[in-house]
């Protein structure tokens, strides 16, 4: 180690107390975080890219600084999903220093694991006050039945009005409106659940029947509008 000369030069004074970091709250534990080892728990990191195109959203189960299991959701963007893909294979195994200074592909992932590294070393994870964290695989119940996103997708404009195009229930197939034209609920098909249907052995169509649902006041439409057509 180098030391100026004007360090050199200057005499020893003792630091006095020395307290240490300030614990915080790791799986139902106050851990005082010196190694990356240290560190435990999952959370989650929203990030967006340079152009603002597209977002991700990234969970990340962390167990003594090595990530366990990870979940990449991506949006906005076609090419980030392949980056997403990618990014699947690198991250588990890795400590979470590893994955900050690891080129997830894409910028919006990169920008998520950012976020989500600060959280979790300041104590901000989601499991903070679970004892012993969350299991792995906890990031696959945040998807629900049909291990799909919770995606809502809606369009509008002044002089045609709102589309609900895709809701968490599924895909929007009609738009219920009033007298007045205003939704007053929508139909929606669950791909989730018609993948489960015809894996179980259901035809297409009878899955696509099973799998359909409404939402609202649609027994009181004067008319259903299909929301990518009309």
């Amino acid at each position: 180690m180098i030391f100026s000369h004007e360090v050199e030069e200057m005499c020893p004074v003792k630091q006095g107390v020395a307290h240490g970091c300030a614990p915080i709250p790791e799986e139902a534990k106050w851990v005082k975080a010196k190694e990356i080892s240290d560190i435990s728990g999952f959370t989650h990191g929203i990030g967006y890219c340079a152009p603002q195109q597209g977002c991700c959203k990234l969970t990340l189960n962390v167990k003594e600084g090595v990530i366990q299991e990870c979940l990449v959701e991506t949006i906005g963007c076609s090419g980030m999903t392949h980056s997403a893909a990618m990014s699947a294979e690198i991250l588990p195994g890795r400590t979470i220093l590893e994955a900050l200074n690891t080129d997830l592909v894409c910028d919006a992932i990169n920008t998520a694991m950012r976020e989500l590294f600060l959280q979790i070393v300041y104590g901000r994870s989601q499991s903070a006050f679970s004892e012993d964290g969350l299991v792995i695989g906890a990031g696959l119940e945040d998807l629900g039945k049909g291990l799909r996103s919770q995606v809502g997708t809606m369009y509008g404009t002044l002089a045609k009005g709102p589309r609900y195009l895709e809701m968490t229930d599924g895909y929007v197939t009609g738009i219920a409106l009033n007298e007045d034209d205003e939704i007053i609920g929508y139909q929606f098909v669950n791909f989730g659940k018609m993948m489960d249907f015809i894996k179980a052995g259901d035809d297409a169509n009878t899955a696509l029947e099973k799998a359909k649902g409404q939402y609202g006041r649609v027994a009181d439409a004067v008319k259903i509008v299909d929301p990518r057509k009309e």
